[in-house]
């Protein structure tokens, strides 16, 4: 309520919420604020770079951005359609098939969404119910377990190896039970920067064959692979795309991380789920933005040419620290790349990281809050979509610890 009007009610009339202890009932009451704004505000506050947030330094496509004044100038300001723009849902179809021989319906399995969050969200509140098993792989990207709690389900989770074999296939046979309702991947990985190899893939469709287990895929760095890798989508494996939610991102994707566009891929029974929270969660999407992507993705150079683009970047800045006394795994996809500091400091990582900010100035987000209990950790997580200057700028304070 406004503090103007709180000051203009009488004693009588006031609202104190403190009288009513139970009036707010946390659904999330292990959760605070996101790990990302946190240390985002810290690098502002600090005057840090900023290489804990995922988002470039740099400008989108000159292209990109003239379609969109151009589509608002023509008039197109007013509600898209709820599943998406047809001519996008069309072209985002072509591209699946193109990229990995799989056919999706652009009318029933193809929705636009508000960003990949959104996407997941709304995937995990349509299909998880009360009681519900989802396992998920740590470490895990920070939006998937408050929406499993929140649909009433349970996370099961199984941990990951930042280096190594990625996941353990026998381990994750045994926690599979009849309460299993999903099975959220992720790859490219954040914050590993690891992916699922096509043998990883083959497991996975092995162990949900012959079960009603979902597959939710978060791909929304699959244009962002490095060394000659191929992205192993779920899509391509035509019986884990039977079962199958696919989110992508077209902020990772067209450095727009703000305009906050996505995209899922579903057949159309789970589709039809989706859209049913999906019309009461945000309805319908950017439509000017929309319009403009929807051409802009025939112009296949701009993520055909994302994964060399971004090895230049990681590359270069694994250069600048080439003399640091960080250890180094380089990544294999998305923007983020892990260095462990245990030859520098036997700090907590989340200690290492607020005084990393504060008193050397670079913000990095630390390894142990993707976990969903107190996890010791010696690495750090930076973000290398940044302009070059950004990137020397902060390897030459790294380059002194």
């Amino acid at each position: 309520m406004n503090s103007d009007l709180m000051n203009g009610l009488g004693t009588n009339n006031s609202i104190r919420t403190m009288q009513f202890p139970g009036i707010v009932r946390s659904k999330l009451p292990n959760v605070g604020t996101t790990i990302f704004t946190v240390m985002s505000g810290l690098a502002r506050e600090h005057g840090a770079i900023n290489l804990s947030q995922g988002f470039p330094d740099f400008s989108i496509p000159d292209r990109l951005g003239e379609l969109v004044a151009e589509k608002m100038r023509k008039g197109h300001n007013q509600y898209s359609p709820m599943p998406g723009l047809p001519a996008l849902r069309e072209a985002i179809s072509l591209k699946v098939q193109e990229l990995y021989s799989a056919t999706y319906d652009p009318q029933d399995e193809v929705t636009v969404t508000a960003g990949a969050t959104q996407a997941i969200f709304t995937a995990i509140m349509a299909l998880v119910q009360e009681g519900d098993e989802v396992v998920v792989f740590e470490p895990a990207y920070d939006c998937y377990v408050p929406a499993i709690e929140l649909a009433g389900g349970k996370a099961i989770f199984v941990q990951m190896e930042p280096t190594g074999v990625l996941i353990d296939w026998e381990y994750v046979k045994r926690v599979i039970n009849q309460r299993t309702r999903m099975i959220i991947i992720n790859t490219p990985n954040n914050p590993t920067g690891r992916i699922m190899s096509a043998q990883d893939m083959v497991r996975l469709q092995k162990l949900t064959e012959r079960t009603d287990i979902i597959i939710l895929s978060d791909e929304v760095y699959e244009h962002i692979l490095f060394d000659g890798y191929e992205h192993q989508s779920v899509s391509r494996y035509p019986k884990l795309a039977e079962r199958s939610v696919v989110v992508s991102s077209f902020g990772k994707t067209y450095h727009c991380t703000g305009w906050k566009v996505g995209h899922v891929l579903a057949p159309k029974e789970l589709m039809r789920e989706f859209r049913k929270t999906h019309q009461f969660n945000v309805f319908s999407v950017n439509t000017p933005v929309q319009h403009a992507l929807a051409e802009f993705l025939s112009e296949r150079q701009h993520y055909l040419g994302l994964g060399t683009f971004y090895q230049s970047k990681r590359d270069l800045f694994l250069k600048l620290i080439k003399d640091s006394r960080f250890k180094v795994r380089p990544s294999e996809g998305t923007y983020f790349q892990l260095l462990d500091y245990s030859a520098i400091t036997d700090e907590k990582d989340t200690d290492y990281a607020n005084r990393l900010t504060k008193e050397a100035g670079v913000a990095s987000i630390p390894l142990s809050v993707f976990y969903h209990r107190p996890t010791p950790m010696t690495q750090l997580r930076f973000c290398f979509a940044k302009e070059d200057e950004t990137l020397e700028r902060a390897a030459e304070i790294l380059n002194k610890l």
